[in-house]
């Protein structure tokens, strides 16, 4: 059986929470040589962040964005990063991203330091201001009131273009 739908495009493979659990635990076996004995699971409220452990329960839960954009590579990096603070955190080492323990077993497991974008960036819009004395263009994120705030090379009035 294809994994290719009629138009040639990969097929969507809707992926359970039984099968992202024995993943982690498989990944945890191979890559770190320890049991993983909680919880992994999807969330579709994460939005941003590839996955997220939990140090209260020790649970994982995972962003299934991931692996509907990227695919299971990449979800098998974001399980690698979250078992770095699952391990390290049980074994009461430096389980946080500034750590030098994790840092370094992340580099050893192979996994990935940050996701890639999850959501569509939108482009980022600037307020364009001009001096009426030097004709300097100024961009700014924020609106400023231009009747506060003057050109800074030569002091002279501001007006939006």
């Amino acid at each position: 059986m294809s994994s290719f739908s009629n138009e040639g495009k990969p097929a969507k493979i809707e992926w359970t929470d039984d099968q992202l659990q024995q993943l982690v635990e498989e990944i945890s076996l191979t890559s770190f040589q320890k049991t993983f004995k909680h919880k992994a699971f999807f969330n579709r409220r994460l939005k941003t962040t590839g996955g997220r452990y939990h140090l209260s329960s020790h649970d994982i839960d995972f962003n299934p964005k991931v692996i509907e954009r990227y695919g299971k590579e990449e979800l098998v990096k974001v399980i690698k990063h979250e078992l770095c603070h699952y391990h390290l955190h049980l074994e009461g080492k430096g389980y946080r991203h500034k750590d030098s323990d994790f840092k370094l077993l992340l580099k050893q497991t192979g996994g990935t330091r940050y996701v890639r974008p999850l959501v569509e960036q939108k482009p980022q819009s600037y307020h364009q201001y001009q001096c009426e004395k030097c004709q300097t263009l100024i961009l700014r994120k924020r609106r400023i009131n231009t009747h506060k705030f003057v050109c800074g090379k030569c002091r002279g009035k501001l007006v939006e273009r």
